[in-house]
């Protein structure tokens, strides 16, 4: 879990050292960090794993702002087993008051080490949630962000399917 609050401490002072000098880098979007909950499972195993989870979106065509693009990356950790995983790709979302459902079809890779054995396979994801403004006045740049995924990884001719919950804090600019 030290990677977990590593992650979150990276976040906050991301978050509180750049405001004032917030560039262009990305005009609109947001940063999500959270904790994640993974269950693994391939043709005989099934395993479970605690973890982080973090994405950037960005929104690049402003005549369509239910469009965004999205890279996510997420480790999850066992004993003796690590995994981290790399996405990118297309979110749909709508805002309907302080509610943002959100829908996302990502690609990518995953990086798997098990008993010293590591492994590349190519990932593919399809998943959403909902982001819930806060209504605190010094808070209303953030959200609170459900997410549940489904990936599929394959490497050579096996195939492995797994589930992936997360919730955490969304910093939109």
């Amino acid at each position: 879990m030290s990677n977990t609050a590593a992650v979150v401490l990276a976040f906050l002072s991301l978050m509180l050292f750049t405001t004032p000098s917030r560039a262009q880098l990305l005009p609109s979007g947001n940063v999500y960090v959270g904790v994640a909950y993974g269950d693994n499972v391939d043709v005989i195993n099934r395993y479970t794993f605690r973890g982080w989870n973090a994405s950037l979106e960005d929104f690049p065509l402003r005549r369509f702002s239910y469009l965004g693009v999205v890279l996510d990356g997420s480790g999850f950790y066992r004993l003796g087993v690590q995994q981290y995983n790399l996405l990118f790709g297309p979110r749909i979302s709508m805002h309907y008051g302080k509610w943002r459902p959100f829908v996302h079809l990502m690609g990518g890779a995953q990086r798997s080490t098990a008993g010293g054995v590591k492994r590349y396979p190519i990932m593919e994801d399809l998943g959403g949630g909902v982001d819930r403004k806060f209504q605190m006045l010094f808070f209303k740049n953030f959200s609170w962000r459900l997410q549940f995924d489904y990936s599929r990884t394959h490497f050579l001719s096996a195939t492995q399917n797994d589930f992936r919950g997360s919730a955490g804090l969304v910093w939109r600019f």
